[in-house]
């Protein structure tokens, strides 16, 4: 920006950032530049950050899969792991399926399920309303319907049995580790999209104990979950009918169960 002050040039707003403990200090102050509309927005904007705000909710967006996601104030920004996520669930996906994007906050795996395989009948719900209001934006262009409510409770009764792919990126944190979170997720981002309960399995198990009456045969549930909750994820699948796989990625730290629907018997 011209004419701005020297505290607002690329290199003095990376060195601020760099201080207040800004991994990527120079890439972030590259966004922030190229997203303020005004040199006093820019200043507004930075000090934000310094102040711990998450860069995403600072400039409105994060990149996911290579899509711009909106993401507002108190709306879970989604993950760069959770793209594995994505990965799996386009595996097993064609154009054409019912795609079901459960605690979807922005709506981010099921924009980016819908561009890397086409056209999809998508629909996404979650129990936060400023996360409905910013999934709808985001899945407006790809004809995604989202409901407010918990979990399958908003769903249209026309979707039972015809699913062909619910993804859930769901809460896994335990309660007791909730504290030993990134200030950024504890401070800005909603309690009820991180907190998983004891063990931080909660979610995942009314899910998986309410995905088998939404699922169409040959279906797939796919979560996001840690490493070491992986075994008992994929029991709780087994308990619930479905049968389970364990897909991981080492170098994103990125760890996602499977669980297939069983195909309707043939005559």
């Amino acid at each position: 920006m011209s004419g701005s002050s020297p505290s607002l040039r690329p290199a003095a707003i990376a060195a601020r950032l760099r201080a207040a403990g800004c991994v990527f200090a120079e890439e972030e102050a590259r966004l922030l530049i190229a997203a303020a509309p005004a040199p006093a927005d820019l200043e507004v904007m930075v000090e934000r950050r310094i102040g711990g705000l998450p860069l995403e909710h600072v400039i409105g967006w994060a990149e996911f899969c290579g899509l711009r996601i909106s993401v507002d104030p108190g709306v879970f920004v989604p993950r760069h792991r959770s793209e594995f996520l994505v990965s799996q669930a386009a595996a097993c996906a064609a154009a054409g399926v019912v795609v079901l994007d459960l605690c979807c906050g922005s709506g981010a795996l099921g924009a980016a399920l819908a561009a890397a395989v086409g056209p999809i009948e998508l629909h996404a719900a979650d129990i936060d309303p400023a996360a409905v209001r910013c999934a709808e934006r985001n899945l407006a262009a790809m004809g995604g319907r989202v409901y407010c409510g918990d979990l399958f409770h908003p769903l249209p009764p026309s979707l039972r049995g015809r699913v062909d792919v619910l993804v859930a990126n769901v809460p896994y944190v335990p309660t007791d580790e909730i504290p030993l979170l990134p200030r950024e997720a504890r401070l800005y981002e909603p309690l009820p999209a991180l907190d998983g309960g004891s063990d931080g399995l909660d979610l995942v198990r009314r899910v998986a104990a309410g995905a088998p009456l939404w699922l169409a045969p040959g279906g797939h549930l796919l979560v996001e979950t840690g490493d070491h909750q992986a075994d008992a994820t994929a029991a709780i699948f087994a308990d619930s009918g479905l049968v389970p796989e364990v897909a991981s990625l080492e170098e994103i730290d990125a760890t996602v169960v499977i669980g297939a629907m069983r195909a309707a018997p043939t005559r």
